[in-house]
């Protein structure tokens, strides 16, 4: 059986019985799009992270999407953020017709590099969106300071940093919003699509909860503001109630599964060019993904398929150089940390559950491989 990079099946085994008893319990209630699930899950949600206010939404694009809606962005604004990240980070910005501006990322760590901004910022400028990217966070003390030098909004993109903390506070609490993700890989999964929005402003929560229920308020039929059909599941969220209460052990058993790699990697790491996911000081690494890197990378990749492991790419295709965003006129060789990383990065099988026999298959299989280059 073929070793991928993700596996739902053994964390099934061990909570199957709370999560069928999740779905029966939104079964029985009598209420199955927008009751007590959801509303609970807000609560707790927002609670996991001191913040007073969270909303529930479909999907991490969405999220993003209404987040950018409810701080009044739309066209010819424009929004700070990284190439490398998932195209749904870009795909909402565009989606409410702003425009994307790129910096690069930092060398060590693959993050936005923060120092890059001040020289993007314009008078369109309106929103500074920086990407938690793979489990840390992005250096945020000098997004704060130009966010508030400038009179900018600043929306995180936590959908790979559930939990993840830097200097002390955890992602999600550093902004004027934060958008989460739940598909299931992610580190607070569902089994299903969902997403949603964390903020400690009463009015940006007050605009999502109409823009993500057809613009509509409290009075049902009536709508005060043109909006979307973007709620949470009911099922989705019980579940989520059901595993959030898990999340720290979730993030336990990842930061043991990378220090079993790190432990059986690191003696060929000087001598293969290796690179091991770099953790920044000051930062809690949740590791969403396990990135590491190697300028070899596609053979490593193809001659790993051999031993039945099969391994992924975040991201070979930065944003900028995609044939759906070549009219923003990025260059070839404009972002070159984001190009370079991009031929060389790849993801080590993680997940929280995964097998100790199987990872150390992981293990034996890339050294060996790494032995022939």
């Amino acid at each position: 059986m073929a070793i991928r990079v993700w596996d739902y099946l053994p964390e099934y085994e061990k909570e199957r019985t709370d999560l069928l008893d999740a779905v029966e319990t939104v079964f029985e209630s009598g209420n199955l799009v927008l009751g007590e699930s959801v509303r609970r899950f807000e609560e707790e949600f927002a609670a996991y992270h001191g913040m007073p206010h969270c909303v529930g939404v479909d999907n991490g694009t969405n999220a993003i999407k209404l987040a950018l809606q409810a701080l009044g962005v739309g066209p010819g604004d424009e929004v700070i953020t990284v190439s490398n990240t998932a195209a749904p980070t870009v795909l909402a910005i565009d989606a409410v017709g702003a425009t994307p501006v790129f910096v690069d990322v930092r060398e060590d760590d693959y993050l936005m590099d923060s120092g890059l901004v001040a020289d993007a910022i314009t008078a369109r400028t309106k929103v500074l969106l920086p990407v938690h990217l793979y489990g840390q966070c992005v250096e945020m003390a000098p997004l704060e300071r130009l966010a508030a030098e400038h009179g900018l909004s600043v929306l995180e993109d936590c959908a790979q940093a559930h939990g993840a903390r830097h200097h002390g506070r955890t992602a999600g609490t550093m902004g004027t919003a934060a958008m989460f993700s739940f598909y299931p890989t992610k580190v607070l999964g569902a089994y299903g699509d969902g997403g949603a929005v964390v903020t400690g402003d009463p009015a940006v929560e007050r605009s999502l909860r109409q823009l993500r229920y057809y613009g509509m308020d409290r009075v049902y039929y009536v709508v005060q503001t043109p909006g979307h059909n973007c709620r949470l599941d009911e099922v989705q969220a019980e579940i989520l109630r059901r595993k959030l209460r898990r999340l720290d052990d979730y993030i336990a058993g990842r930061r043991a599964v990378a220090a079993r790699y790190a432990e059986g990697l690191r003696d060929v790491i000087g001598s293969t060019g290796l690179v091991l996911p770099p953790v920044t000081a000051g930062n809690e690494h949740v590791y969403y993904l396990y990135v590491v890197r190697h300028p070899q990378r596609d053979r490593i990749i193809e001659q790993l398929k051999n031993h039945d492991i099969l391994l992924n790419i975040s991201y070979p295709w930065p944003v900028h150089t995609m044939t759906g965003f070549s009219r923003l006129g990025y260059a070839d060789g404009s972002l070159p940390v984001t190009e370079r990383l991009a031929k060389e990065i790849f993801s080590l099988p993680m997940y929280p559950s995964m097998p100790i026999d199987l990872q150390d298959k992981v293990i034996g299989a890339l050294r060996e491989v790494l032995a022939t280059l």
